[in-house]
């Protein structure tokens, strides 16, 4: 019998981060019989059971907890020390693996990623879309990407994209059937295309005018937590639409929907930062990432200063208010 390896302790933390065989099989690029075999390996060296296993849970024993607990920052401090060769190469490398909000993913990263990749041919980007809030550090990512308002105090924050204006907008020929509510408050005569909470609970639309906010609850046939399916409804005249006028653009530039209320704008949304632990020394493939994508940023705001917009300027975010957590220049 050999002594256990490197792999192995990979392979049980890997179990029992994610409480399944599959699916650290999947993140270590192994069979699961193959991550099997080799915490069994790992267990009968050290003598005791690390990981209880049913036909429909795996969880750490006390002893893997223990285990766990010792091996995570050791494992940690091993790959940062991998990591410092990057410093003597032409271009950074590795894996980054990032936990990412649904929003973030669209807003951010559809464009962003392919360009970066091309650019940095040897790293590599292993992408979580997680409507949930995911502990980023239990979770061994490297870094997240969500609203500033949820991220934790002890994080070094990055704004990646600008507050997000958000529109109502419908169907021409749902306006010209139901009519043009002129008020937030004529919504109660109308169908609205609702958003759910990853709670189940549906997103409240908010409005905002001369500088007073106000809550609206609305009523409509359809409720969903995808935006393809909303965005169509609203396209064949379901109801009316609130959204981030980034979902809706295209649309509205085709002429397919169209704004109303522009006069009660609601708020637009603080805007995502890329964040990751303050204890954590930043390694070389994710300063690229965090330098690539500051410069995107400016790119996005440079074109739409430049190029004539087909909406109202009071729908565009003015200058973004500064990030609620520390950001690293």
């Amino acid at each position: 019998m050999h002594p256990p390896s490197l792999a192995e302790t990979n392979a049980f933390v890997a179990v029992v981060e994610h409480r399944s065989f599959t699916r650290a099989a999947k993140q270590l690029g192994l069979s699961p019989p193959r991550v099997s075999e080799m915490v069994r390996h790992l267990e009968d060296e050290l003598g005791v059971r690390l990981v209880e296993r049913t036909t429909r849970s795996v969880a750490a024993t006390a002893a893997g907890e223990r285990l766990l607990e010792r091996l995570r920052p050791v494992l940690d401090d091993y790959q940062a020390a991998l990591e410092s060769t990057n410093e003597f190469r032409s271009k950074p490398s590795g894996t980054l693996r990032l936990n990412v909000a649904p929003p973030a993913a669209d807003f951010v990263l559809v464009d962003a990623i392919p360009r970066f990749l091309a650019i940095y041919p040897e790293i590599s980007v292993d992408i979580r879309v997680d409507s949930e809030f995911t502990d980023i550090v239990a979770g061994r990512f490297d870094a997240g990407i969500r609203n500033g308002e949820r991220l934790e105090r002890d994080m070094i924050a990055v704004r990646v994209s600008d507050e997000m204006p958000f529109v109502v907008a419908a169907a021409p020929a749902y306006l010209a059937r139901r009519g043009t509510p002129k008020t937030p408050q004529e919504l109660a005569a109308h169908d609205c295309v609702r958003f759910r909470q990853p709670s189940g609970a549906p997103f409240p639309w908010r409005f905002r005018f001369k500088r007073r906010s106000l809550e609206v609850h609305v009523n409509g046939r359809l409720a969903v937590n995808d935006r393809s399916i909303a965005l169509a409804a609203a396209r064949d005249g379901v109801g009316l639409l609130q959204a981030p006028l980034a979902y809706v653009a295209a649309e509205i530039e085709a002429g397919r929907l169209v704004t109303v209320l522009d006069d009660w704008a609601p708020p637009p949304v603080g805007g995502f930062f890329l964040y990751y632990p303050s204890r954590r020394q930043i390694r070389p493939a994710l300063k690229a990432l965090v330098d690539f994508l500051r410069e995107a940023r400016r790119g996005v705001a440079a074109r739409r200063a430049t190029s004539a917009q087909p909406f109202p300027e009071a729908l565009w975010p003015q200058s973004p208010k500064p990030a609620i957590a520390a950001e690293q220049t």
